[in-house]
């Protein structure tokens, strides 16, 4: 592995942000600046923090980059879940990006216990 973008996790994310700023297109207009805004920003997080600490030099440092990164996905699955029962997100958009959400989440808590186990 060369870089942070070989990573299949960080490619995950990176498609995960993308889906969220498709579907959170059709937000209302009131909510730019409030969920819209909240989610797009954790969403970036995750990939972003997983990029971050693949660039640190000690494996104690890309950890914690890695936890800021699951912590991030953990916001996003709320903020689904309340664009859901705000009736924001169709329950199909919610169940695909959730779903990803969870495959992220299972994949990086696995990446962590490898690094730590290294």
């Amino acid at each position: 592995m060369s870089t942070f973008r070989d990573l299949k996790i960080w490619q995950k994310s990176i498609v995960l942000v993308t889906n969220i700023y498709d579907k959170t297109k059709s937000f209302p207009i009131e909510e730019l600046y409030g969920l819209t805004s909240q989610i797009r920003r954790a969403s970036i997080s995750i990939p972003s923090n997983i990029a971050e600490g693949y660039g640190r030099e000690s494996k104690q440092e890309y950890i914690r980059f890695l936890n800021i990164a699951i912590s991030s996905l953990f916001e996003v699955q709320t903020q689904l879940e309340i664009g859901k029962n705000l009736s924001f997100l169709k329950e199909n958009d919610f169940n695909l990006l959730y779903e990803n959400t969870r495959e992220i989440e299972r994949m990086l808590s696995s990446y962590i216990r490898k690094i730590k186990d290294s």
